[in-house]
């Protein structure tokens, strides 16, 4: 099992608990987060950055849904509940919840977290709160008919 599987579970407790002072204890000094939509400065101060957003603007909490490791990374499945935020996710979605299905893969160095990618349903999640139309299933069957 790889030394930092903990230190990845630790930053969806601390997400989830909105406490993200353990930062500092599971990632580098060097840390990069290659799935945040804003530009960040290395390290936890950076990722504190982007989590501090996410679980206080966006209301996020995540359910995880699985977990595996190989010698240098850690892969986590999760599923996040957030609120919507008009200036992110277009006009008319403030404050409505949504479900979005997430995988962030951790490249880790030891026991800590050293660089983070993070794959999200962002599509999805305007669907669900109504700022972008969902496909048209018809289409779709024409399409796949047309082949």
């Amino acid at each position: 099992m790889n030394a930092a599987r903990d230190a990845a579970l630790a930053v969806f407790d601390a997400m989830n608990r909105r406490d993200l002072a353990v930062l500092d204890e599971v990632m580098t000094a060097d840390y990069v987060d290659h799935g945040s939509p804003f530009p960040l400065p290395p390290g936890p101060e950076g990722a504190r950055m982007i989590l501090g957003f996410v679980t206080e603007v966006l209301q996020l909490r995540y359910e995880i849904e699985d977990v595996f490791d190989t010698e240098d990374r850690v892969v986590v499945r999760a599923t996040g509940h957030g609120v919507g935020l008009d200036a992110m996710h277009g006009p008319g979605s403030e404050g409505k919840p949504f479900v979005m299905q997430t995988v962030h893969i951790y490249r880790t160095e030891g026991d800590r977290l050293a660089e983070h990618w993070g794959i999200r349903d962002e599509y999805g999640v305007r669907i669900q709160l109504g700022t972008v139309a969902a496909p048209d299933p018809a289409a779709f069957a024409a399409a796949v008919g047309a082949r």
